[in-house]
């Protein structure tokens, strides 16, 4: 199950170092990072169903229509 409650210690320094991790960044390499970032922490969380849920919250209330995950496009 996703925890979606504030669970991140010191979060304020935390932000930061993201802010800070793409600082002097092009977009491009920016999203790159992102996308590194991604998939090293879902590596690390490993599980699937928690990371579908990560995946369906991340989508909500952003452009278009979302595919059900685990269906395929036809």
């Amino acid at each position: 199950m996703l925890n979606t409650e504030p669970n991140i210690a010191a979060s304020d320094d935390f932000y930061q170092e993201l802010i800070d991790l793409h600082r002097d960044l092009s977009d491009e390499e920016s999203a790159l990072v992102n996308a590194k970032l991604i998939l090293l922490l879902a590596n690390h969380i490993g599980d699937a169903a928690v990371l579908r849920e990560a995946m369906q919250a991340a989508r909500e209330e952003v452009g278009g229509t979302p595919l059900p995950l685990g269906e395929e496009k036809g």
